[in-house]
């Protein structure tokens, strides 16, 4: 089931996301996330829960792509999945939840930064209808080495 993020949610998503900076080169962060920047995330941003019974078992959520109001109508989203989800349609239905949320508010696109080293995350937003629409080279460093950043677009 996808549910709007709620308070509860907290320490949930802020483990799913811990676990993802610590130990992939998904996202290219190295600083763990804290409880009040989730909170502070689930208050100001929309955020999706996925879950099975009670157990969460990812989120997603998007922003602005830039700053600037040039850039009020593109957004970017991340989603992070467990391990336990992968495979299950989970994705898809967070995505799903992220662009029923961004259209209905009338942003016209959402933007996707996948890690080069992320075949799963590319795979996945192609077969979500997401274009490749750029490729920079280099541009994360993680673990002691550099990582491409490929950008993906889909209009809504």
């Amino acid at each position: 089931m996808i549910t709007r993020a709620s308070l509860s949610d907290r320490d949930a998503v802020l483990t799913l996301w811990n676990e993802v900076i610590a130990e992939t080169a998904i996202t290219f962060t190295s600083t763990l996330k804290t409880p009040d920047q989730i909170a502070d995330l689930i208050a100001s941003q929309p955020v999706f829960v996925a879950r099975d019974g009670a157990r969460t078992l990812g989120f997603a959520t998007y922003a602005q792509f830039r700053g600037g109001d040039g850039y009020r109508l593109s957004q970017e989203h991340a989603i992070y999945l467990s391990e336990a989800a992968r495979g299950r349609g989970l994705g898809r239905a967070l995505l799903g939840a992220v662009e029923d949320h961004a259209r209905a508010a009338g942003h016209r696109t959402l933007i996707a930064g996948v890690s080069g080293e992320n075949a799963h995350g590319l795979a996945f937003h192609d077969a979500m209808g997401f274009s490749r629409v750029g490729h920079l080279a280099q541009v994360g460093h993680k673990f002691g080495r550099f990582i491409d950043l490929v950008l993906m677009q889909k209009l809504l």
